[in-house]
């Protein structure tokens, strides 16, 4: 069994489709059929069903198909992890990340990690803050950045970069629009806006008020923060959101207004699998993310 039959095996599986796979494969359609036909031959089996133009695997071909897949990812990974061996410098890099994340935090990161590794290729995953953690434990990404960082899960190592506060957003007319700081408290009565039950910023929210004595009065959720300002500033109810998230983002009719406990905050970090180490390039940046908040007093 050769790789070349496996990667034409491959490719006419996807495609159920001889000629297709042919011309994705830059290779004559006879030389993909002789080795589909090769192949059949050494494993004593049919891996399709042909009929007429088109063909479709067997059952025994879709068992071959998940396994040769299966295997086909562990070669490029270890193809991967030799060549960065040899220059990390050249690497690949996968990073996930939420939405609250997305609009300072990441792209200053990013910018400050190019400058001094500009060859570097670095693929970036939005996605929520489950499957973030749920990406990392499978190895669809190598780390995500997530805000708060989990204190439980056995699966990965949480590393905390910085801590941030929570911060009152209000419609510009709100009758504490004025104030330069305000008790939670003061919020009691207020309708909020928040993220949908099971997202993790809700979370935070919720638990925030419970700490103060009272449950949030729900008045709409919003899916991502951008839809939790627009509401907020539309005079619809009152939300907390972490400051990060409004740095040069700040909707025109809204305020934002410090809490004057000190406890309301969320912890910002990275997590790493603990089922595998980190390939020499994820290492690198796994290592300036450290180096870099270091430097700072805070991030701003």
């Amino acid at each position: 069994m050769e790789l070349r039959q496996i990667q034409y095996f491959i490719e006419v599986a996807h495609r159920e489709h001889m000629t297709e796979a042919a011309e994705a494969l830059h290779v004559a359609q006879s030389a993909v059929s002789r080795q589909i036909v090769n192949l059949e031959a050494e494993l004593g089996v049919d891996l399709f069903i042909r009929e007429g133009r088109n063909i479709r695997l067997t059952h025994v071909g879709k068992m071959f198909l998940e396994k040769m897949e299966t295997a086909m990812d562990l070669i490029h990974e270890a193809k991967r992890e030799i060549e960065e061996q040899l220059d990390p410098e050249r690497g690949t890099v996968r990073i996930g990340f939420p939405s609250s994340l997305a609009a300072s935090l990441l792209p200053t990161v990013i910018s400050a990690f190019r400058k001094g590794h500009p060859f570097v290729n670095i693929q970036l995953h939005q996605d929520s803050y489950r499957h973030l953690v749920e990406q990392v434990v499978i190895g669809d990404i190598d780390l995500a950045l997530l805000g708060p960082v989990p204190k439980n899960d056995a699966r990965v190592t949480s590393e905390i970069l910085f801590v941030e506060n929570l911060v009152a957003l209000l419609y510009a007319k709100h009758p504490l629009a004025s104030r330069k700081s305000l008790q939670l408290d003061e919020l009691r009565n207020d309708p909020f806006i928040l993220s949908p039950k099971g997202y993790i910023l809700q979370n935070i929210v919720e638990n925030a008020c419970r700490q103060y004595g009272f449950e949030p009065q729900v008045s709409f959720e919003g899916k991502d923060i951008d839809a939790i300002k627009g509401l907020v500033a539309a005079g619809l109810g009152v939300t907390l959101l972490p400051e990060i998230t409004l740095v040069d983002s700040l909707p025109r009719t809204t305020v934002k207004i410090p809490l004057a406990e000190q406890n309301v905050t969320r912890t910002v970090g990275m997590i790493i699998p603990n089922n595998r180490k980190l390939m020499p390039t994820e290492l690198l940046f796994h290592k300036f993310l450290k180096d870099f908040f270091r430097t700072l007093s805070g991030f701003q």
